[in-house]
């Protein structure tokens, strides 16, 4: 074994006086758009499950920065029918009788 290179520590993270890197300029001050894409486009229908592989001439809704695609007008139209309130029973609570559930 060479004796020359044992024991030699190439950085010792432990040491009283180790000091990181200097931030890089943009890292200054935190993001206020931190993991919040600009656009987002989903191209698997919400009614169908189904994803679609080209969006060209599928129809589409755009909320907000939400693009949806939808493999047919008709789901789509089912998707702008659905009810913003659920219209099933939760499994758990079937009477509904107002028992909170959490």
């Amino acid at each position: 074994m060479d004796t020359q290179n044992q024991g030699h520590i190439v950085h010792d993270f432990n040491a009283i006086n180790f000091v990181g890197a200097d931030p890089l300029p943009r890292d200054q001050t935190q993001s206020m758009r931190l993991h919040e894409p600009e656009q987002m486009l989903t191209c698997i229908d919400p009614i169908t499950g189904r994803d679609i592989k080209d969006l060209a001439g599928h129809p589409y809704l755009v909320d907000g920065n939400v693009t949806m695609y939808f493999e047919s007008e008709a789901t789509r139209q089912e998707y702008l029918d659905t009810p913003i309130d659920h219209p099933f029973h939760l499994v758990d609570n079937p009477t509904d009788e107002g028992y909170d559930e959490g």
